[in-house]
């Protein structure tokens, strides 16, 4: 299914710790495997304080968590290499092929599907012809992102 507003979070220089711990204890807190997949997006645009926090925080619960298959991606660009949050979580790096955009879209269209029963948020934001990924960004964590 697609994401939900409580399981992305866009970072950017402005990011806060509360922010990022949120999003962690979500994916990583027992009950929270409800097949979701937590992703931090733009992680490599944390502030060194907040990527400190967001190491410590995620090997702190992962050492006393029980739960052995959480699901928590952070995507980074891989031309960041000044990134703390890199050099922190490189031995969980995985690389990604570069696709051209129509087999992306192909893929998400076949693969990702809002819930049954209720239009796509997509469709707001349809234009003709033209596939788009659109943010819509709030000044409060947890709230709509």
């Amino acid at each position: 299914p697609l994401p939900s507003y409580d399981e992305v979070l866009v970072c950017t220089p402005d990011t806060d710790e509360e922010e990022v711990e949120l999003l962690v204890r979500r994916a990583l807190s027992p009950g929270s495997q409800d097949q979701k997949v937590y992703c931090l997006l733009g992680a490599d645009k944390l502030v060194y304080k907040v990527s400190k926090h967001l190491e410590s925080h995620f090997f702190r619960l992962v050492q006393s968590s029980s739960i052995p298959d959480y699901r928590f991606i952070i995507f980074c660009n891989a031309k960041a290499h000044n990134s703390y949050v890199i050099t922190a979580f490189d031995a969980y790096k995985v690389t990604f092929p570069c696709y051209c955009k129509t087999e992306i879209q192909t893929y998400l269209k076949m693969h990702l599907k809002g819930p049954s029963g209720t239009a796509p948020v997509a469709q707001a934001f349809e234009e003709p012809h033209q596939q788009n990924v659109k943010f819509v960004f709030s000044q409060q964590a947890g709230m709509g992102k």
